[in-house]
């Protein structure tokens, strides 16, 4: 299927590893020119590196407004448009659900919701700058969804993202822009989550993703990054406002 990306000017945030490596390096390979940002400027060089197409490296802590509107104007002054944005920035490590503080609650929602929104603030002007058919995707989670025994603050800020995705798709349609949320399941990368409990216990994830998820494996990188090149792409211009689940089946609800 042609995506019909090739010129699109995109941004990812969270590009250094992960997911947001694989969706930069899937928006690539479409045709985008991939604007990279994270905070670890070596990791983001190695990206930007392996990239089939022109990119560009941004250092930013997006959970600093003014460090956000900075790393836009820095995009802007290079690029001059933005026609695609992938939010992706977000960690579920927080404490054991009751254990909440106010401290933990203001890092956890700082991290998982507001680098998604001040990414959004930033990008707007430059976003409407662009012509034609223009989108972001914020990477939510399942565990904004459904109550899966994750930390309550990081399902919490997620939850808020798929509302946020759901109350902005009106307004910025009569922008031209389209929003949506993908919310992925377990996914396995090399250094996440995951790759640790399997080192630590294989037989207990395998026990786990036979008990709990439908297609009883772990999900890819590459598997995210492929629904968020279709959703950027004019093949999904009749979609908005929602959050579309990548899991293998585990969410019932």
């Amino acid at each position: 299927m042609n995506l019909e990306l090739s010129g699109k000017i995109a941004l990812v945030t969270g590009a250094s590893r992960g997911i947001g490596k694989a969706i930069a390096n899937r928006l690539s390979r479409e045709g985008c020119t991939v604007a990279l940002l994270a905070r670890n400027g070596a990791e983001l060089q190695k990206v930007a590196a392996q990239l089939p197409g022109p990119s560009s490296v941004h250092l930013a802590d997006m959970t600093n407004p003014a460090a956000a509107a900075a790393a836009l104007a820095e995009i802007s002054l290079q690029w001059r448009r933005l026609d695609i944005l992938v939010t992706n920035i977000g960690s579920g490590a927080s404490v054991s659900p009751g254990a909440e503080t106010a401290v933990e609650w203001r890092r956890v929602v700082e991290l998982n919701f507001f680098t998604a929104t001040n990414a959004m603030e930033a990008a707007a002007p430059l976003m409407n700058k662009g012509t034609g058919d223009r989108s972001i995707t914020c990477i939510s989670s399942i565990c904004g969804i459904e109550a899966l025994g994750a930390p309550v603050t990081y399902s919490a800020a997620k939850a808020a993202l798929n509302a946020t995705v759901r109350g902005l798709a009106r307004p910025l349609a009569r922008q031209g822009i389209r929003i949506n949320a993908v919310a992925p399941g377990n996914i396995l990368t090399a250094d996440g989550t995951w790759a640790g409990k399997r080192r630590q216990d294989e037989a207990a994830v395998e026990a786990m993703l036979e008990r709990e998820v439908a297609l009883g494996r772990l999900g890819a990188p590459e598997e995210i990054a492929d629904i968020c090149a279709f959703l950027a792409s004019p093949r999904a211009a009749f979609i908005t406002g929602t959050t579309i689940v990548v899991d293998g089946g585990q969410v019932r609800s």
